[in-house]
């Protein structure tokens, strides 16, 4: 009975956290999706891109159920996954990872928890795992880059929220001076050092 509930739990934040990602993008110029918002070019459509190859790679072959669109090599990471090329559209990207949520889906809905999985990856002896512990790994690194996603949108446009729905509005006057206050909070902690 808990391990029902664990993994309806974990699948279903998953699944909350697949779409606070992806909505991330909602509204965007190609442009603004896709250019680099750090110093090391870290961007929106590259965070899904990214994501994506995770999930394939996780619920895939790690349980013998391979992704059936074609990836590189694990051994081949060379960072274009995270970023997407000239010749890549949104849309086939957005669509790349819709359709990997449902290969991961129909794994995790196959699998028992404890079902035996091996990351390839990993080094040994945490190679040989289950699917609670993929889970795990996978909700994690979904959860992160949506974290990044949220400060990357804010810099873009300023939208801020997890889903729609949480979506707030602050007008620009609002937000200098909310900043201007915590500006001043900051200088003054430091001078009192």
């Amino acid at each position: 009975m808990i391990e029902e509930f664990a993994k309806d739990s974990l699948h279903g934040r998953l699944r909350r956290d697949r779409k606070a990602l992806l909505w991330k993008l909602d509204g965007l110029s190609e442009y603004d999706a896709r250019r680099p918002l750090t110093v090391t070019g870290t961007n929106l459509l590259g965070l899904v891109k990214h994501v994506a190859g995770v999930e394939a790679r996780y619920f895939g072959e790690v349980f013998g159920r391979p992704s059936p669109e074609p990836l590189p090599r694990w051994q081949d990471h060379d960072g274009g996954d995270l970023w997407a090329a000239e010749d890549e559209a949104s849309d086939q990207i957005i669509g790349f990872y819709r359709r990997t949520w449902e290969h991961a889906d129909a794994t995790i809905d196959d699998l028992a928890l404890d079902a035996p999985g091996h990351v390839p990856w990993w080094p040994e002896p945490h190679a040989d795992t289950n699917l609670f512990a993929v889970l795990v790994h996978v909700l994690g690194e979904t959860n992160r880059h949506a974290g990044h996603a949220d400060i990357l949108r804010e810099g873009v446009d300023g939208r801020t929220g997890m889903r729609p729905e949480h979506e707030t509005h602050m007008d620009e006057d609002a937000r200098i001076a909310h900043c201007a206050k915590i500006e001043q909070a900051a200088r003054s902690a430091a001078s009192d050092k």
